[in-house]
């Protein structure tokens, strides 16, 4: 092979080279795909859903987030409900931030009673939506921001359960 072919040869896999990069880059950096596995985000969410993990967005209350923390083997999908420098409580089933009911409409079940605690700086306190069977903040505590690798709101798959979450 001569070497004008070795370079049109090259040249013409530098589109598809290209494209590789960018897919790499995006998923290492940007967004990337995730299978929810259990039923402690129901009905929200349901086991075997795919989304997309957006590891950019801000952290606000009530997103759904991506968790893998050394306190637990499994990589966790819950609500945030508590943010960094809050006090939170839960008495009767009724969940206190700061002192004062905490309106939302995710949680299922009943939730059970927690002794107040206060969110470091940097920390987040979270919750499955499926309250009585979620593994979440009452047993591990809270997570900090590095532990937390992004929200998620868009389910790709199965397409029956296409769309954005609340």
């Amino acid at each position: 092979m001569n070497k004008e072919k070795v370079i049109n040869v090259l040249k013409s896999l530098i589109p598809y080279v290209a494209i590789v990069l960018v897919v790499v880059l995006i998923r290492t950096f940007l967004v990337t795909p995730i299978r929810v596995v259990g039923p402690s985000m129901n009905p929200t969410l349901t086991s075997g859903d795919i989304m997309i993990l957006n590891k950019v967005a801000k952290i606000d209350r009530f997103d759904i987030v991506v968790i893998k923390s050394d306190k637990t083997p499994d990589v966790l999908i819950k609500r945030v409900i508590g943010l960094p420098g809050e006090k939170v409580e839960i008495i009767d089933g009724e969940i206190y931030i700061n002192d004062k009911v905490l309106k939302e409409n995710y949680g299922k079940g009943s939730t059970s009673d927690m002794s107040a605690i206060k969110i470091p700086k940097n920390e987040y306190f979270v919750l499955g939506d499926n309250r009585p069977i979620s593994a979440d903040s009452r047993m591990f505590g809270t997570f900090t921001k590095k532990e937390i690798k992004g929200t998620t709101r868009l389910t790709i798959f199965p397409f029956k359960h296409f769309g954005l979450k609340k």
